[in-house]
């Protein structure tokens, strides 16, 4: 399989809905390119059905590979947890799942997965044949990956956030992450390789870098040719959301490369820089937003932040504050019940950061 994954959870729009037409060039372009994963799930609004209509209904169902994933905390019982594939398959109309996950694994929600007894039902599945393989998607430390993986030996494979911005970050640890699976001879799916895009607009300084070492590669390649170039990378996950971002892919992944000795030393640069940078490391995936009493825009409000914290633009920074609460729910709305922090996979202080947007932006 070639290393190219598409994700689809920012999938391109057209006012509130998915844009089917510009999401069907974009698989189009995809597997003519010779790329076949693609990979969504039960909680991404919208993208199963936009899979089927998109993918699903007009290629032959050899011709791609489909991953989509089991969200527990969104299951008050077992049987409701269960009945998650069902819904997937006809969403999908897929038939069946190459790639099947128990989704966002951490320390806070890593005990529901086991009451629910959901790792035998992913065995079950794939014994049934509704699955072809299983494995899961993980936001923690090492030390609870290495428990996992070493309870549930026969997991396929795992899905980790690993990016350069993230490789020695203390929180995130992706570098000790990966080290795990691959100890546990564990065949990896990257996810954030752009980090939310954060990679693909980096810091002003990190850009300036990037493109004295090489003028023509956008910023978006050096992070996923960054990711794809570990060893026992299965796929890896680039969330494309319109056409340009998809050629872009396809132009430095298609014949991929990986990257040589003088590169990494500029990927080396370029996290040292970033470690000098105070942007909110929030990649906008929106779990904080699903269950928040006050409905506060979580991500919207931190990416207006990051326009001052990443490039001093104060007055554009206010300006996109100001869109994102047009509905008339601020930062300093958040009443610190937590909920927000504990869905987290970046595990972000989000309450103490919503009150650093209050006193800046309001």
């Amino acid at each position: 399989m070639s290393k190219l994954g598409f994700g689809l959870m920012r999938l391109p729009r057209k006012g509130l809905s998915i844009d089917i037409e510009q999401f069907s060039t974009m698989v189009d372009m995809f597997l003519d390119a010779g790329f076949t994963y693609f990979d969504t799930a039960y909680v991404y609004p919208g993208s199963e059905d936009a899979t089927r209509k998109a993918l699903v209904s007009r290629h032959p169902r050899e011709s791609f590979t489909l991953a989509t994933k089991l969200y527990a905390p969104a299951a008050p019982t077992a049987a409701m947890a269960r009945k998650q594939i069902q819904t997937s398959l006809k969403r999908t109309g897929a038939g069946y799942i190459d790639y099947y996950l128990l989704h966002t694994l951490m320390s806070s929600n890593a005990g529901k997965y086991d009451r629910l007894e959901l790792w035998d039902w992913a065995r079950q599945l794939k014994r049934e044949g509704t699955i072809r393989h299983w494995g899961f998607s993980f936001h923690d430390g090492p030390e609870l990956l290495d428990e996992l993986l070493t309870k549930n030996p026969d997991a396929e494979f795992v899905q980790l956030q690993i990016n350069y911005a993230d490789w020695e970050n203390p929180k995130v640890q992706s570098r000790e992450i990966y080290e795990v699976a691959r100890a546990h001879d564990k065949q990896v799916v990257i996810m954030e390789p752009v980090k939310g895009g954060k990679l693909a607009k980096p810091p002003k300084d990190v850009e300036r870098l990037l493109k004295e070492a090489n003028p023509t590669a956008s910023p978006a390649s050096w992070a996923i040719r960054f990711a794809a170039s570990l060893p026992g990378v299965l796929a890896v996950l680039s969330g494309m959301s319109n056409i340009e971002q998809m050629a872009d892919n396809l132009s430095f992944m298609r014949d991929f490369k990986p990257l040589d000795a003088d590169e990494r030393a500029v990927i080396r640069q370029a996290q040292i820089a970033l470690g000098k940078s105070g942007i909110i490391q929030c990649t906008g995936c929106s779990y904080c937003t699903k269950g928040c009493p006050q409905q506060v825009p979580i991500p919207a409000i931190f990416a207006a932040m990051n326009e001052q914290l990443g490039n001093g633009q104060l007055d554009q920074a206010r300006e996109l504050y100001a869109s994102a609460t047009a509905a008339g729910v601020r930062a300093s709305d958040c009443i610190a019940c937590g909920q927000c922090e504990e869905a987290c996979p970046q595990h972000l202080p989000v309450i103490e950061l919503l009150a650093q947007c209050a006193e800046t932006l309001e």
